[in-house]
């Protein structure tokens, strides 16, 4: 089913003043309308090995809530995709990952808010273990999780409301190994 929305002016404009993003992970100083400001940070060689990665993972919760969304309206998508700290098109429609407070100014459901916890490890794309160890561990805590891989890092998204437990968790972890 197609939805359509009619976009006041007043919300385009709230949107705007939103506009820079908050989520600043490692180098990152400034993310608006995807332009990227990065300080000059030296970025370590790709690591693969599953206990490096898991030695190095270096868990960080980032600022602010996220909400995942979905539209497989054109206008709609056109309208929010710049906000996105993440998109993924797929067959039912376009996914997106956008700070709540934005997500709910376009009209989607940000009742299930999210945290992000970026591991700053830069782990290699051909890496094995990361993401199972990681799921592992939050599974044993009953912590769903959601996980975004990146070219350098990973993101693990997180109920906003276990957040603060989900860090330990995966600092334990980083210690464990």
């Amino acid at each position: 089913m197609r939805t359509s929305l009619t976009f006041k002016h007043d919300v385009l404009a709230t949107l705007t003043a939103i506009a820079p993003l908050n989520f600043t992970p490692y180098a990152c100083t400034q993310i608006s309308n995807r332009n990227i400001s990065v300080k000059e940070t030296a970025m370590s060689d790709p690591v693969s090995g599953t206990n490096d990665m898991i030695a190095n993972m270096t868990p960080v919760l980032q600022e602010g809530e996220y909400v995942f969304c979905t539209t497989d309206d054109e206008a709609r998508y056109s309208a929010c995709a710049d906000k996105a700290i993440a998109v993924f098109a797929e067959p039912e429609g376009a996914s997106l990952i956008l700070p709540a407070g934005i997500a709910a100014l376009m009209g989607f459901d940000a009742s299930a808010p999210m945290r992000c916890i970026s591991l700053m490890v830069n782990s290699s794309l051909e890496g094995i273990g990361l993401t199972a160890a990681v799921a592992g561990a939050l599974t044993e805590n009953a912590i769903a999780c959601n996980v975004v891989a990146a070219f350098h890092h990973d993101h693990i998204f997180i109920p906003e409301k276990d957040a603060e437990t989900a860090l330990k968790v995966l600092e334990a972890l980083q210690a464990s190994a």
